[in-house]
């Protein structure tokens, strides 16, 4: 199966420029599946609740109509953030969505600084589901840092994790790697790059998206450049969670001895 990211710096507000970048980006790609960052579409830097609202669309909204043509045109399954309006909430989400249409959404679970302010805290749940016979499970960004949630995915049989990000922080790349190997999954995660300033609000996106493998292995990390990478994964390889011929993973977990 081929995978890719695309790594790039969205202009806040404007979702046409924004997919058209990202159709611009998969123009001579070929891949299975595309993990596009968090939020991609809006930007992050919101100023107010009053921004998000107005950019804020439901999960069937203009964005996915935009995603659902470029997959049926490219025969290929895309994973992307967006703020969804749901009723009177509005989540930190993201979607999955393959050429006949949706196949999974997910709400942030875990929110950042002022993302508290801004977002309900997703309700989703850590859910797995399948595509092209492969089990998929997602996460966004701030999620990397509570190995309850992977591990979650990981019990349910996630061979591969999808998880778009707006990296602030220099951690997560470097334990991304820890988060494969304790659960002896692949992870593809999909940061922005750039720097977004408006107001008082300055963040720098630090890019180093990557594909690193049950092993622990970095198949492919990029900088801070916009750019697609492209990558083969064996997910099977995912679903062996021996360590050697004496220990399990799973299986030699104590689970009477963990607190929950």
């Amino acid at each position: 199966m081929k995978v890719c990211f695309l790594q790039f710096n969205p202009a806040f507000g404007d979702k046409e420029k924004n997919c058209r970048a990202v159709e611009d980006l998969l123009k001579d790609v070929v891949a299975d599946i595309a993990v596009i960052p968090e939020l991609f579409n809006t930007g992050y830097a919101f100023l107010n609740e009053k921004e998000l609202v107005n950019l804020a669309e439901p999960a069937s909204g203009e964005t996915y109509e935009f995603m659902q043509r470029l997959a049926q045109g490219k025969n290929i399954a895309l994973a992307y953030g967006y703020p969804e309006s749901a009723g009177d909430s509005i989540y930190n989400s993201m979607s999955f969505v393959a050429p006949a249409g949706i196949v999974a959404t997910y709400r942030k679970s875990h929110l950042f600084f002022e993302e508290k302010f801004l977002f309900n805290p997703g309700d989703t749940g850590f859910k797995t589901f399948e595509y092209a016979g492969i089990k998929l499970g997602m996460l966004i960004c701030w999620d990397w840092i509570y190995p309850e949630a992977m591990r979650t995915l990981a019990l349910q049989g996630a061979q591969i994790i999808i998880h778009p990000a707006n990296l602030v922080t220099p951690y997560c790349p470097e334990a991304m790697v820890t988060r494969a190997i304790e659960n002896r999954v692949f992870v593809v995660t999909a940061d922005r790059t750039g720097d977004e300033i408006r107001g008082d609000k300055k963040y720098h996106f630090i890019g180093k998206s990557q594909v690193v493998a049950p092993n622990g292995d970095i198949l492919t990390r990029a900088g801070e450049e916009t750019c697609v990478k492209v990558v083969n994964v064996e997910p099977e390889l995912a679903l062996d969670k021996k360590m050697n011929r004496h220990n399990d993973l799973f299986l030699d977990r104590r689970e009477d001895l963990y607190f929950t």
